[in-house]
């Protein structure tokens, strides 16, 4: 092999019928060796050549898969190789030549599906299940699948430092995190996933990297920005000197969790503190390179930027799938839970409100932000429902609290469940935040296990994170913040599965069983077109979405705040067609969910709806 000529093979460590050949970018350098071997003698030795773009290439035919190896960069500084596939001493230690094609996949059959009608469940793997692993997740795929979710998407699993941590400290971007398993553990995941018609999505950093052994400035001072910052730290250099370079570091990272791991999609973490001014974004080309595949991709952005996911040429848009559209969740949060700090003072979390960010998918069109003071987002009613992602809890909106409380900690049972009703049938895309769907009692805190003095300060360093956003400024709560680097804090995450069983955890689970079952079994309420559904506030404090059907309407009522007596004749929007009636499907105050019993339900004409107290219900004309 000409390693001169060899730009168009793969970064790292690949596994070819006669060895391995090894691939790393050094521009920096005048030479690189590869030592083989670990905590010992140097078995082996190789010499790679250098090309005219700074890339060292050479074969090794006595390599082999499960070998460790370390890159030895002008004869002085030893280094794990940035696109290794396993780091199994940690992010400091060899990396390991791993062969993907060893791996033999059961699900043979399966093909990726489209983004449209995309039920999500994130989940972050090491608080999951009791193991905290890739192995003890597919323990728990089938009560998924009882649930009615369709698709999961794992936190970031980039090797990191310690032993816990979120996974938006990665540093080693090709690594799965050696404290999930092996990259053979996170492939028998995705499989057993695939057996079960769960799609899997992975959420992928690429605006920064961790602040504890990032090795890619030890190869290249061209990786990151010299004069550009996120508020993680330097900026990666996407559009710089040598970034083409940069470019293909990230674009084949992309490719390669999908490639290689067969997952079917991709969250991209926030995309609005990715800086590329080149003519065609980042992440446009990402997005191309995934709907080549098949593939889906997801942005974390706060903009509400309809270029983010349209592909109309006069937008520069990046063409992606769909976008995490907070403004939902900001909005039902401020109105379920009073919080006005920081950017949910951009909020006034009325029905109004809900009704209008329903409407479009996001609030913010253009309108002054109070929190910003500047102009935020676009007009977005030409983008089809499925592209916006809802959610009322998700990894940041609970971890991002100093004590880590879910929404089923800070509102009243009823009416998390009347809330919980109206995101299983949004018209939009629904996603579900781990154990959400039984009300866990567990928190999600935020975690490290940073060494060194990193790791002594981290909690004062969060407070002074939570300062400049405008959140968690009570002191006395700061002050009963867990340290995010004891393993207790971490302890504290794991889900308590055992408790789904048991009342009032296992009513609250049947809710939302039976919405996500009604909608995977409806095709009405799976994204259906705008012009096929309405929403509206037909009553002080009742929020309405109806559906449009031929052989009869869907209506959903949301009554989030007190009880309510409807009657249906008093308002147009809500009254049956001519000739129909409405019947009961789901009342979220039904004994069965956790309710109490009282005034609630139809009455015998069907002509009125009482709720005891804050409730939701779905109808159907019949």
């Amino acid at each position: 092999m000409n390693a001169i000529t060899s730009s168009s093979l793969a970064l790292g460590a690949t596994c070819t019928d006669h060895g391995v050949t090894y691939r790393v970018w050094a521009p920096d350098h005048r030479s690189v060796r590869v030592l083989q071997g670990y905590d010992g003698p140097v078995s082996r030795s190789v010499a790679l050549a250098r090309d005219d773009e700074g890339y060292f290439v050479g074969h090794d035919p006595e390599a082999k898969a499960g070998d460790l190896y370390r890159f030895f960069l002008d004869e002085h500084v030893a280094a794990p190789d940035p696109a290794s596939r396993h780091q199994p001493f940690g992010i400091f230690g060899p990396s390991m030549i791993v062969d993907p094609h060893r791996y033999r996949w059961n699900c043979l059959a399966w093909t990726r599906p489209s983004f449209k009608g995309r039920v999500i469940y994130e989940l972050h793997v090491g608080t999951f299940s009791p193991d905290g692993t890739f192995l003890g997740a597919i323990k728990h795929l089938d009560r998924l699948v009882d649930l009615g979710v369709n698709t999961i998407e794992l936190m970031p699993v980039h090797d990191f430092p310690g032993r816990w941590n979120w996974g938006y400290d990665g540093v080693m971007l090709y690594a799965p995190a050696r404290c999930y398993g092996t990259p053979d553990d996170l492939r028998a995941l995705v499989d057993a996933a695939h057996e079960r018609g769960l799609a899997v999505v992975l959420d992928v950093v690429y605006n920064h990297l961790g602040p504890t052994g990032n090795h890619l400035p030890l190869f290249s001072g061209h990786y990151f920005h010299q004069s550009r910052h996120t508020g993680w730290g330097q900026s990666l250099n996407f559009d710089g000197e040598k970034s083409v370079h940069v470019r293909d570091f990230f674009v084949q990272n992309a490719v390669y969790w999908l490639d290689e791991f067969r997952i079917d999609g991709l969250r991209l973490d926030a995309t609005h503190a990715i800086y590329d001014d080149s003519p065609k974004h980042l992440l446009a080309q990402i997005g191309e390179a995934a709907h080549e595949r098949g593939a889906f991709v997801i942005a974390e952005d706060e903009r509400n930027d309809a270029a983010v996911v349209s592909s109309l040429p006069e937008e520069n848009a990046w063409g992606l799938d769909a976008v995490w559209a907070d403004d939902f969740h900001h909005s039902v949060r401020v109105g379920l839970s009073g919080d006005r700090e920081g950017y949910f003072g951009s909020f006034a979390g009325t029905v109004d409100e809900w009704v209008e960010t329903l409407r479009h998918g996001w609030l913010y069109q253009g309108e002054i932000a109070p929190h910003l003071q500047t102009p935020r987002g676009t007009l977005c009613h030409h983008l089809s429902p499925e592209r916006f992602v809802h959610c009322i809890s998700n990894h940041d909106q609970v971890g991002n609290r100093a004590l880590g409380e879910r929404l089923n900690h800070l509102v009243a049972p009823e009416t998390y469940r009347a809330v919980s009703v109206l995101l299983c049938l949004t018209p939009f895309t629904p996603m579900l935040f781990m154990g959400q769907e039984w009300g866990s009692s567990s928190p999600f805190l935020f975690f490290t296990d940073h060494p060194g003095e990193l790791g002594r300060k981290i909690a004062s360093y969060r407070a002074e994170e939570f300062k400049k956003v405008g959140t968690n400024n009570d002191t006395q709560r700061l002050a009963r913040m867990p340290d995010p680097q004891e393993k207790s804090t971490f302890a504290a995450a794991k889900l308590r599965w055992d408790e789904s069983q048991h009342p009032p955890h296992a009513q609250t689970l049947a809710l939302y069983r039976e919405c996500l079952n009604l909608r995977a079994r409806v095709p009405t309420f799976q994204n259906p077109p705008r012009e096929s559904w309405r929403v509206q506030k037909v009553e002080p404090g009742l929020l309405a979405l109806r559906w449009h059907e031929e052989s009869g309407d869907w209506l959903l009522l949301v009554s989030p705040h007190s009880p309510a007596e409807i009657k249906f004749q008093s308002d147009a929007f809500i009254a049956p067609s001519a000739g129909r009636h409405w019947e009961m499907v789901i009342l979220s105050n039904d004994a069965k969910f956790g309710g109490k019993i009282g005034p609630c339900g139809l009455s015998s004409d069907r002509r009125i709806l009482k709720f005891s107290g804050p409730a939701a219900c779905v109808l159907r004309e019949t």
